[in-house]
């Protein structure tokens, strides 16, 4: 007999070892759970007279010859003999093999109400394996249903798991729904059932050792096979019973929670069909012994006495239990035969299923693979359009402004064929595509522009790419495992945020998300219509972006644009951008003017120079946005860094004009910042920067002057000489890489850094030399070959340079020479130009080239100076703009000596030859702005207070005013005061009185009481002085002085100085007997009064000092200017009113009175445009102001 497996020994079994004297139920009927043998049976009770045999074999297999033991087993049970008894396990045994499986059944459900359940039939029923459908095997000799065929169920059959016993009779009947449930039930189980069996198939079929490696563990048994997923899971199984029978609840705790995917509850989920080996203590104490391996068990037959069972049976015989008859072995060998062809069979069946699932499975891997796309691609349509009807349900008609979800919905639901079949046709020549693809190539201009400018220029398109998702955004999926990556890091960021978007933040962060998932689809879609709606929602994904996620998009844009080339860029990206560039919104705007640069660098030439040009040229001219006009500034600036068609020139310079004239700063500012330099670089590469641009700008400044003879439009010099100004460090740079030299200028050896304060610094890096050039390595080798060349070699067969030497600098200068001096603006602009003209250009170049030209015209002599006509080159803006944008340059010992001689030299000539003041003046003004220069110009005036002539210390006593403003207390205390003081110990009277606006300027801006003191002491020695009562220029300029610092005064000047003096002056006018000078003071007067009228006075200084001074003054105008008359009379109604309700004084201390109309209320008027001012700062001061 062939040994068992112990493994396949079940409790039951061991039971009914322990138990073998149980009896069976005596009330029972003895024909109860014993249905008769099958029809036909050839083993039926009739062949008694032969020793039975029962074959016990496992449930897999059920030969039809075990129908011998199963006929005795039911004659002896319905029998109802008692001599010898069998347990109820050896029956359900029985049963179970011969498949009667109703019977068995019954049996279960009665031991069931008796309280008495039977672990076979429990685990028998309880397991859905074994009402599976099984194939390969044939029918029995003579039976209609062979061993191991299908199961057919009757009607009233059903798992043990479906059986409700409260509700099903054991009539049968069932209702018809539930006769539906239960078999829904069962398809379901059996679903169930085959997909793990296919699992477990799938799962043996891939850690299937091969041969060859198996042949290595044999002959080597040092290498240990690999243990495979069924082995680890029984093992965890037995480990985890061992840990809980030993007590080891920590550990067995701890070992369920690291293997998770695992029931230590059953042993079922270990596999299908799977015994149980015994507990690791049993193997333990068997190691010495080799276990039967679970792939070498088989399937063997028991044979029972047919003496056990009970019944009608004939008493067995001795003789017939030692010695079988051949008849008897025969049909057993046959038997087993058959078994084992049906094994062999099975076996067969079974390597063929394996075979077939593996191709499966590699189908299924090449249909997957296949997938991946199409199937991120639908995922990512999918989360977007459902996330955008979510925030927007209802969709608007305007579709340049929100996503047009009909679209959506249009193309998801059955306008175009699923998505999924026209990707699983056309994604394996994409995919294949995908993973071959070349490098995509861009068109490339014709142009040299060094990389750091370049780099520098696209610099101004600003992306994002230092966050997470700006990274994300930044690189587009490429692959299989680039997509499932993305997908892996994109969407936990999304699935948790879609159902909180319900503010406007959270929208927005969740748009942002989106923004990856949106550009790789559109990147991926073999569908054009697609895509085009992909890209669509991209540039509605937010309704106003601001900066941070227009970063976002754009970078998503490049990222777009590089990966599939400019054919796409062109018919997909651009036409997003024409459909939103008259958008009611700005930001939406501003992200169509910042696309067109970004996206420049990967168009098709001819779209740059011709489309986008155009669009951007559109935007520039129509937009009323600042933002977005700045913007717009900068992406032209980007398609001059790219454009290599001539043609184009004049409309690039037409484009520069039009933002030059922009009324908004920040437009100007980015012109000259980005635009110029990229404009100029373009024009250098064309050989015409020197030779039309520049030229250009110096005829329309030309034309200005000419036409602005009776008044010149200084906001349209300042656009030209702006631009110019800009152009400096390209011209430059111009000169150096056309230099003889620069063949010989070498970047390696000890290359001298460049002095930080050699260059005036830059508006932009675009402005830097060193980025125009390429490196600052490079241009310091070139600076060094610069003045080596100017100051050994010259300049002959330099072309450029003798450009700038020859032609602009004399045009230049005869430029300055026509603007008008008394302008402060121009004045300045064109100091600023030379001032960085002459730093750029460099020291050498300024004493050897600038200077001489200026100096030969301005000679310095009496005869150079028309005194009459005034039109002199020395009171022409020449000398201010060479004083200051020249001689200013540089700030060493000969340079400061060199401007103070010119300063002296000019006030001298100026003051000697009678002639106008105004360019002394205006360099004063601009020298005087910046403190660095006050010592410096303190010390050209105390040249003028020490010179032999009148006239020159006349000038510099007047030169005093114009720079004490803005000097320190201390400066003015040590030696402005002085030098005044000292003018006014001289015998010329015209001296004395030029000191007075000085004097009166220390009296506005000093604080210092003791330096007040000494001015008050000398204004007051003019007023008293019995020597000046007959002075009446004096006069004129000391009431004059009086009503300009008056208002800016100390208080307590004003009260004890300033009014008692106006109203002496003006008590002194009414006997005045010249009518023309009392009219002269009468006039200077009533200008005072009306700037003192704005000031809070005191009761008794408007009582003795103000009131009367005013009516003084109104006596001499009811002679001499009779509308002005009538202004005092309102004047001094008013003050006199105030005097009266001294109460509401603090109210209307500041009531303005030279401001109201002839026969008009002054306090009524005062309130009236109180109440229209809309900024009380800027506009209070016109309140005051006299009506003309």
């Amino acid at each position: 007999m062939a040994s068992v497996n112990p493994f396949n020994l079940s409790d039951s079994e061991e039971e009914a070892e322990r138990r073998p004297n149980e009896t069976v139920d005596t009330e029972r009927s003895p024909s109860e759970g014993a249905p008769g043998p099958p029809p036909g049976n050839h083993f039926s009770p009739s062949a008694e007279a032969e020793p039975p045999t029962l074959l016990l074999s496992s449930n897999r297999t059920s030969p039809s010859g075990e129908g011998i033991s199963a006929s005795a087993a039911a004659t002896a049970a319905m029998s109802g003999i008692t001599d010898t008894r069998v347990s109820v396990d050896v029956i359900a045994a029985q049963l179970l093999r011969e498949q009667y499986i109703l019977t068995a059944l019954e049996l279960h459900t009665e031991l069931l109400e008796a309280g008495r359940e039977l672990p076979r039939l429990r685990d028998y029923f309880s397991n859905p394996g074994n009402f599976e459908r099984q194939s390969g095997t044939p029918p029995a000799k003579d039976q209609a249903l062979g061993p191991g065929g299908p199961l057919n169920r009757a009607g009233s059959i059903s798992t043990l798991d479906s059986l409700d016993f409260a509700r099903y009779s054991d009539d049968g009947n069932r209702e018809t729904d539930e006769r539906v449930a239960v078999l829904e039930f069962e398809l379901r189980k059996a679903k169930e059932t085959i997909q793990a069996l296919r699992a477990n198939l799938t799962q043996a079929a891939e850690s299937e050792v091969p041969s060859q490696e198996r042949k290595n563990f044999n002959s080597n048994p040092e290498i240990q096979e690999p243990i495979r997923q069924l082995e680890k899971r029984a093992l965890n199984f037995l480990v985890n019973e061992y840990l809980l029978k030993n007590e080891y609840k920590l550990s067995s705790i701890t070992f369920s929670d690291e293997n998770d995917d695992q029931d230590f509850e059953l042993w079922d989920d270990v596999g299908l069909n799977i015994p149980k080996p015994p507990d690791l203590l049993q193997l333990y104490r068997n190691c010495g012994s080799p276990l039967p391996s679970p792939r070498d068990m088989v399937d063997v037959s028991v044979e029972v006495a047919f003496e056990d069972f009970p019944g009608n049976c004939t008493p067995p015989n001795p003789s017939k239990k030692t010695d079988l008859s051949q008849q008897q072995q025969t049909e057993v060998i046959q038997e087993l035969e058959y078994q084992i062809s049906l094994l062999n069979n099975e076996k067969q069946s079974l390597a063929e299923q394996i075979k077939k699932l593996q191709s499966e499975i590699q189908t299924l891997r090449r249909t997957v693979s296949s997938l991946i796309m199409p199937c991120f691609i639908f995922v990512c349509v999918f989360i977007i359009s459902n996330v955008f009807i979510l925030w927007y349900p209802q969709p608007h008609t305007d579709n340049s402004q929100y996503l047009d979800i009909g679209r959506v919905s249009e193309s998801e639901n059955g306008s175009d064929p699923p998505l999924t079949q026209k990707s699983s046709q056309s994604h394996p020549q994409s995919h294949n595509k995908l993973k071959s693809r070349p490098p995509v190539q861009f068109d490339q201009p014709n142009r040299t522009l060094s990389p750091a400018f370049q780099q520098a220029l696209l610099s101004f398109c600003r992306m994002c790419s230092d966050s997470r998702l700006g990274a994300e955004v930044s690189r587009i999926a490429d692959s299989e495992e680039s997509v499932m990556l993305m997908l892996g890091r994109c969407l936990p960021h999304i699935v948790p945020n879609v159902l909180l978007a319900k503010r406007e933040r959270m929208v927005t962060h969740l748009c942002q998300e989106l923004i990856p998932l949106i550009l790789c689809t559109a990147c991926l879609h073999p569908q054009p219509k697609e895509r085009d709606q992909l890209l669509h929602i991209l540039f509605n994904l937010i309704k106003r972006p601001d900066d941070e996620q227009r970063q976002m998009i754009l970078t998503g844009c490049v990222a777009f644009a590089r990966h599939v080339g400019p054919t796409r860029v062109e018919a997909e990206l651009l036409p997003q951008c024409w459909e939103q560039i008259n958008h009611k919104y700005p930001e939406r705007r501003l992200l169509v003017a910042e696309s067109c640069g970004a996206l420049a660098p990967y168009l098709p030439k001819e779209i740059r120079s011709s489309l986008v040009l155009s669009m951007l040229q559109q935007m520039l001219t129509e937009d009323k946005a600042d933002m977005v006009r700045e913007a717009v500034v900068k992406s032209l600036a980007i398609i001059m860094g790219y454009i290599d068609d001539p043609d184009k020139y004049s409309q690039g310079f037409e484009l520069m004009l039009l933002s030059l004239g922009d009324p908004s700063e920040r437009v100007v500012s980015a012109v000259h910042q980005v635009f110029i330099p990229a404009f100029a670089a373009w024009t250098t590469e064309l050989g015409s920067l020197h030779t039309a641009l520049i030229p250009a700008l110096l005829a329309r400044i030309e034309k200005l002057l000419t036409q602005g003879e009776h008044g010149l439009d200084e906001h349209k010099l300042h656009i030209f000489l702006s631009a110019l100004q800009s152009l400096i460090p390209p011209l430059f740079a111009v000169v150096l890489q056309n230099a003889p030299f620069t063949s010989r200028a070498k970047l390696h050896g000890d290359i001298p850094a460049i002095e930080v304060t050699r260059f005036p610094r830059p508006a932009s890096p675009l402005q830097d030399v060193a980025t125009i050039i390429g490196s600052r390595e490079m241009l310091s080798a070139l600076l060094l070959l610069y003045d080596h060349q100017l100051e050994h070699e010259g300049t002959t067969g330099w072309e450029s340079l003798l450009w700038v030497v020859n032609q602009l600098l004399p045009q230049l200068i005869d430029i300055v020479g026509r603007i008008n001096v008394t302008s402060t603006t121009c004045v300045h602009e064109f100091s600023r130009f030379f001032w960085r003209f002459c730093r750029t250009f460099g020291k050498i170049f300024t004493n050897t080239k600038v200077k001489p030209q200026f100096q030969e015209i301005l000679r310095l002599s009496e005869e150079n100076v028309d005194a009459l006509a005034g039109n002199g080159i020395l009171t022409k803006a020449t000398v201010p703009i060479y004083a200051t944008g020249v001689l200013t340059c540089y700030n060493q010992e000969e340079d400061r000596k060199l401007l103070v001689g010119f300063l002296e030299d000019v006030m001298t000539t100026l003051s000697l030859s009678h002639a106008p003041l105004d360019s002394l003046k205006a360099s004063f003004v601009e020298l005087g702005a910046n403190p660095v220069y006050h010592e410096m110009l303190l010390t050209v005036l105390w040249y003028g207070v020490v010179h032999t002539s009148a006239l020159v210390r006349c000038t510099a006593a007047r030169m005093f005013e114009l720079v004490l403003r803005g000097m320190s207390e201390a400066l003015v205390d040590r030696r402005a005061a002085p030098a005044l003081i000292t003018l006014c110990s001289g015998p010329e009277f015209s001296v004395r009185i030029s000191t007075i606006p000085a004097f009166g300027t220390i009296m506005e801006t000093v604080t210092q009481k003791e330096l007040l003191e000494r001015v008050k002491m000398q204004l007051a020695s003019f007023l008293e002085d019995p020597q000046y009562q007959d002075q009446h220029s004096l006069h004129i300029e000391i009431i004059r002085t009086f009503g300009r610092v008056g208002p800016n005064a100390e208080p307590r000047f004003r009260d004890e100085f300033v009014l008692p003096h106006l109203h002496k002056l003006a008590l002194a006018n009414n006997s005045q007997a010249a009518e023309n000078k009392r009219v002269d003071i009468a006039m200077q007067l009533f200008e005072a009064y009306s700037a003192l009228s704005c000031c809070f006075i005191s009761e008794e200084v408007m009582l003795n000092h103000f009131l009367p001074g005013l009516r003084c003054l109104h006596a001499d105008m009811e002679h001499l200017s009779p509308e002005h008359e009538v202004i005092l009379s309102s004047m001094i109604k008013e003050c006199e009113i105030k005097v009266e309700n001294r109460g509401m004084s603090d109210a209307q201390g500041s009531l303005s009175i030279a401001s109201s109309l002839v026969g008009e209320d002054a306090k009524t008027k005062f309130l009236s445009k109180m109440g229209q001012l809309t900024t009380s700062g800027a506009m209070l001061a016109n309140v005051f102001q006299r009506k003309k």
